[in-house]
């Protein structure tokens, strides 16, 4: 029998899924399917929870604003090259990564974007650092810290998602054309602070 608490993590978790949904998927089917869950979702947080527990609601407006997390990793071979994956929006090249999902570790959040985006299963080695890489979005900013792991990969190279559409490793000093969602001396300072067991912050 489920207790009101995991239940409770269960549906918010079906809000999280369906929160993501609505912002990025742009199919009409999937669109209504996404906005019915987070329906049927608040539906229930509203009546059939019982709110004898303190419950936090991650999707009200009037909580304390934070910034936004995500997770960069770094994936070196024995030859010293990156692994990076080429974003198919604008065909530049990332360090894999990407938004922490609600109920995930940092460093889950990290062997999840491997797989997804460059279909590799990693082994995390270490934290690298915390950055704040907070940028200006039309004037307006977009507070965002990103936490940035070392690892190595495990798994031979399988299907990666619709978001990439290359994944290989390069030479540090002959980096490719990168993409814009990343700032080229972030990434610089990222992976050389993974190759010489440097802890980066702020």
């Amino acid at each position: 029998m489920i207790d009101n608490k995991e239940f409770y993590n269960y549906v918010m978790r079906m809000l999280a899924i369906a929160k993501i949904g609505i912002k990025y998927s742009h199919d009409p089917y999937a669109l209504e399917n996404y906005r019915e869950v987070q329906e049927r979702s608040m539906e229930v947080l509203e009546h059939f929870v019982d709110e004898k527990f303190d419950r936090p609601n991650y999707f009200i407006k009037d909580i304390y604003p934070t910034p936004n997390i995500s997770v960069r990793t770094i994936i070196l071979n024995d030859n010293n090259e990156v692994l990076l994956v080429r974003e198919a929006k604008d065909n530049g090249y990332s360090l894999p990564g990407g938004w922490c999902d609600l109920g995930d570790t940092p460093s889950e959040a990290a062997k999840n974007e491997c797989e997804q985006e460059a279909g590799v299963k990693v082994e995390i080695e270490r934290l690298v650092g915390v950055l704040d890489v907070s940028k200006d979005q039309n004037g307006l900013l977009e507070a965002q810290y990103v936490v940035v792991f070392k690892a190595k990969q495990i798994s031979p190279f399988s299907e990666h998602t619709y978001e990439t559409n290359d994944v290989r490793y390069f030479a540090i000093d002959k980096l490719p054309q990168i993409s814009g969602k990343n700032k080229i001396e972030d990434m610089k300072r990222m992976i050389k602070a993974a190759i010489d067991g440097e802890v980066i912050f702020d």
